[in-house]
């Protein structure tokens, strides 16, 4: 007779660890992240925010001007976001990481998810009128089906 050692982890046995908030600075993502603490701070878990920063086309001429500035918004959330860490510090106590990955926004933050080992992600509506036909990053995470996913108006 052999004895059964679990040594895996399962995925929301004990309530999420890690919550994913996608930001790019819309006001969207901005209530998401809110949401997204609120989730964290109840739960425990970490808040892991994900910028993820676009990479543009071969064909674009525009180079590192582009970068530069997609670098600048990276910089801008952070700094954002570590002013209103410090405004609810003593109140909301959560731990929060940033983090930037690279690609076009549903890859970025499958990637993150994947790497930070996820429970949940939490994005912003989009406010595109194109995405209503062709579909959403929330609509394709949703689809996914990998992480419970929460979308924030």
């Amino acid at each position: 007779m052999t004895e059964h050692v679990n040594t895996g982890f399962e995925r929301g046995t004990d309530g999420p660890k890690v919550i994913l908030a996608g930001v790019d600075g819309s006001e969207s993502s901005l209530r998401a992240a809110a949401y997204a603490a609120g989730l964290a701070r109840r739960q425990h878990a970490l808040l892991a925010l994900v910028y993820v920063q676009p990479v543009m086309p071969a064909g674009a001429s525009l180079g590192a001007p582009v970068a530069d500035t997609t670098g600048e918004i990276a910089e801008g959330l952070v700094t954002e976001i570590r002013e209103a860490a410090e405004r609810v510090k003593g109140v909301y106590d959560v731990r929060w990481q940033f983090h930037t990955f690279r690609g076009d926004p549903y890859a970025g933050l499958v990637s993150a998810a994947d790497e930070l080992k996820a429970d949940a992600v939490v994005v912003g509506a989009s406010e595109q009128a194109g995405h209503r036909i062709v579909g959403s990053v929330a609509v394709r995470l949703v689809k996914a089906g990998r992480w419970p996913v929460t979308v924030v108006p």
